[in-house]
């Protein structure tokens, strides 16, 4: 019998069998067995995240994910976040499973990173999983979630247009799903202060458009949908694609307004009557120790925030030494300038330099679009005069914008967003224009150093961009690494000369910093030695001069964010003090641009790591050194 002969179609048709069955094999462990290869681990975990969160794929821009749940919101029922949380813990126990002797140093580093992120987001946030305010003057969900459907959700098409239409459609969904989480909170005593609910209801009234009459009822404005942001964001995009009719914009603007109308105002006005209702029983406590487990949740949330083992005491004691320190440098700079006054404290002193006419700014839309023309002047030129301390530099562009009208009360006077991961959108530095006389002008480069260049936009553009690496390590947050780098950032201008012969310039700086100090103390104060929120605003008024409108805005931000504000000076110091350790180690080998390469190239780390990660630096310099 005569052998068949196997063609090139067999053993081809062979070989793709094979390749598919080992692609399917290879496709079922990924997504649902422990991956066999640690990095395709690294990447499942980022998959998963953005899968099930439609709204942090739209915020990243994540390429193609993006297009499945554009028309989608995140689900925020109890019984999911729960589902999320345990999820998360599983994935944290796969993780240490892995030989971590066996890993190679970059693996290892990228352990070190993720394991301290969902160590601390995990098994040792557990017994605070319902200690926060999920609605809050600062990014809660009442306020975030216009903003990203403002910012970030897509409308270049018809599709992008009934997603956007969806979303809105499913605000009620949200909402509800939110008040059953605050209900839970309230049963358990975890009940934002009556100050806070009353800057939400009357923000939350301001976005619904709603007015009291003499009776003290409540009712909508007239137009209160067209004018309102997602309505005007909506129109002012779509009116400008060129391949839709008119007739079928006219559509799709009424289908918008319908969605408003239907399911977007009753959410709001839900909410508002929850908090209504909240403010019966809420107190006007400031910090975090009337909590359930109260104090422990401080230190929890002071270790997450400074990626540190500093106890309350220890950063209240640094704010004070910071703060005597920064305000002896600040008294030289008025004495010399003939400002100096005994009797006066030095938030005074800044307080009567604010008024002074040069420093301030017409309150009238030209003032307004001065200052934003000023702020992209000062970042236009310290970013043309980087090359003495940087050789990497974001390819994404930066932006100078206003901060979106209906949040501007609850907001600081600025703030950074990062660009898209499919570089469809470039950093945005927000100005809030709330009232120009916050806008001091001797204040202004520092805050564009901070915000912009070469601050939070180099840093996060730059993490942004890197190559190379797990995607998780282009996004994951540590806010001491990147608020102290931003807090460097205003120093290290400083030390590049962008305050030569600008000694009130030099002042606002040391202001800055003397706010990043007060902060340390201020936030210790309330959640740790139970100061009232009245203490806390006179503490930072008397220490750092700035407006009281400021200073209000400031201390409550720190009420709902507990700790946050203290990684901005923790992570300068240690920035700070690496980069001395350097200095002295390398000596002439030193040089400013690869100090600052090995902080950024790896994008935000613990402190604890990046410590690490300097040292390895200052080894291989002086390996290098002697080859």
């Amino acid at each position: 019998m005569t052998k068949k002969k196997r063609t090139w179609k067999f053993w081809t048709g062979s070989t793709l069998l094979v390749l598919f069955i080992l692609g399917g094999l290879w496709l079922t462990n990924l997504i649902w067995f422990k991956p066999f290869s640690i990095t395709h681990f690294y990447e499942k975990v980022f998959v998963e995240l953005v899968l099930d969160s439609p709204e942090l794929t739209t915020t990243l821009g994540v390429p193609i994910i993006y297009d499945w749940s554009k028309d989608e919101l995140n689900d925020i029922s109890d019984a999911k976040q729960w589902e999320n949380f345990n999820k998360a813990k599983e994935d944290y126990e796969t993780l240490l499973s892995y030989n971590y002797e066996n890993q190679s140093p970059e693996n290892q580093l990228n352990t070190d990173i993720l394991g301290y992120y969902m160590k601390m987001n995990t098994v040792e946030a557990e017994p605070f999983f319902y200690h926060n305010y999920p609605v809050n003057q600062m990014y809660g969900i009442q306020n975030g979630l216009p903003s990203m459907m403002e910012s970030y959700h897509k409308l270049n098409d018809v599709i992008d247009i009934e997603a956007y239409i969806s979303r809105l459609s499913k605000f009620d969904t949200k909402f509800s799903q939110l008040i059953e989480g605050l209900k839970i909170r309230e049963a358990k005593g975890i009940i934002t202060p009556k100050f806070i609910n009353t800057i939400l209801i009357s923000e939350m009234k301001g976005f619904v458009g709603t007015k009291t009459d003499s009776l003290g009822q409540s009712h909508t404005k007239p137009n209160a949908v067209t004018s309102n942001i997602l309505y005007t964001n909506f129109e002012t995009k779509v009116d400008a694609l060129k391949e839709i009719s008119e007739e079928e914009k006219t559509i799709y603007k009424k289908e918008v307004a319908e969605a408003m109308e239907t399911s977007v105002f009753p959410a709001y006005k839900n909410l508002i009557s929850y908090f209504e209702h909240l403010n019966l029983k809420a107190t006007n406590t400031a910090g975090v120790w009337k909590l359930p487990n109260g104090d422990a949740y401080y230190r929890h949330m002071l270790k997450l925030n400074t990626t540190t083992d500093y106890t309350p005491e220890q950063v209240h004691s640094l704010g004070l030494s910071e703060v005597d320190r920064i305000k002896s440098e600040m008294y030289a700079i008025l004495e010399a300038e003939n400002y100096r006054d005994s009797t006066k404290t030095i938030g005074q002193i800044i307080q009567q330099l604010n008024t002074e006419e040069r420093f301030l700014y017409p309150d009238s839309d030209a003032g307004r679009e001065k200052i934003l023309a000023d702020y992209k002047r000062m970042i236009d030129h310290i970013s043309q005069n980087m090359s003495e301390a940087f050789n990497i530099r974001p390819k994404a562009g930066l932006e100078v914008k206003r901060v979106p009208e209906f949040k501007e009360a609850g907001m600081p006077l600025g703030y950074y967003e990062g660009p898209a991961m499919d570089g469809s959108r470039g950093g945005v530095f927000y100005a809030n224009l709330r009232d120009t006389k916050e806008h001091v002008t001797y204040f202004m480069k520092t805050l564009a150093y901070h915000e912009g260049v070469p601050g939070h936009h180099f840093q996060l553009a730059i993490q942004n961009e890197l190559q190379g690496i797990p995607t998780f390590r282009t996004v994951i947050p540590f806010t001491a690494y990147s608020e102290g780098w931003a807090l460097y950032a205003e120093r290290l201008a400083w030390e590049l000369g962008f305050y030569e012969n600008d000694p009130f310039g030099n002042l606002g700086r040391l202001q800055s910093e003397m706010f990043r100090a007060v902060r340390l103390v201020v936030d210790t104060g309330m959640h740790y030695k139970k100061w009232t929120r009245e203490e806390a605003i006179d503490y930072m008024i008397q220490n750092t001069g700035m407006p009281t409108s400021d200073v209000i805005t400031e201390i409550e931000r720190y009420v709902v964010a507990p700790g946050q504000a203290c990684a901005y000076k923790v992570g300068m110091l240690e920035i700070l003090e690496l980069r001395e350790k350097a200095k002295q180690e390398l000596g002439s080998q030193f040089d400013l641009r690869e100090f600052h390469n090995a902080v950024l190239q790896n994008g935000a780390i613990p402190l604890d790591v990046l410590e690490k990660v300097i040292n390895d630096y200052i080894q291989m310099t002086l390996e290098n050194q002697t080859v």
